[in-house]
């Protein structure tokens, strides 16, 4: 039997064929004593395409406080210009429900909402890379902690042995010399 599959059916208490993937990759590094760890930033730096960093730049900028200031400074200066030319001249280029700005503002998020979707999957893919990772690494500290606790159970079961085989020669030797002393005092 391999030492990783012996290793599967002893600490995971499972047949080696029946394990997930992640699982066995997992086993065979912990049976051959290699590290698991990477760096999953470097895997991810792929370049990107000119919509990526759209995408990304759309979604960093409509997310920050200065997106909303200027947002709500234009809705400001939009009521009031309409206002203003309302007091002035008794008409306003977008009457008071505010169509217009309405219009304006549905388009600007029926543009804005899938470009900011399309920079949170491909944030999602990375967190899920990150998460994969970090699973196979607390999986194999695991690993690794159940068989150090094997082996200092095996080194306190040969101390608890020699302990033992230390008291009995200790009681052995008492004995003797009870024996021995009470031979001489007769």
């Amino acid at each position: 039997m391999k030492k990783h599959e012996e290793m599967a059916q002893r600490l995971l208490g499972a047949p080696y064929d029946t394990l997930d993937e992640t699982t066995k990759r997992v086993t065979r590094h912990v049976a051959a004593r290699q590290h698991i760890a990477r760096n999953t930033a470097a895997e991810l730096d792929t370049p990107t395409t000119l919509g990526q960093r759209a995408a990304d730049a759309v979604a960093s900028f409509g997310g920050s406080w200065t997106f909303i200031a200027l947002f709500a400074a234009t809705l400001v200066i939009w009521v009031g210009l309409n206002s203003f030319i309302l007091v002035q001249y008794s008409k306003t280029f977008d009457p008071y429900p505010y169509i217009l700005l309405n219009l304006f503002l549905s388009m600007l998020a029926a543009v804005q909402a899938p470009i900011i979707l399309m920079s949170q999957n491909r944030q999602a893919e990375k967190d899920r890379l990150h998460a994969g990772h970090d699973y196979e690494v607390n999986l194999k500290a695991e690993l690794e902690i159940m068989l150090l606790h094997e082996k200092v159970d095996l080194l306190r079961e040969g101390q608890w042995s020699e302990l033992l085989a230390i008291q009995k020669e200790q009681l052995r030797l008492l004995a003797d010399l009870m024996e021995s002393r009470t031979a001489a005092a007769r």
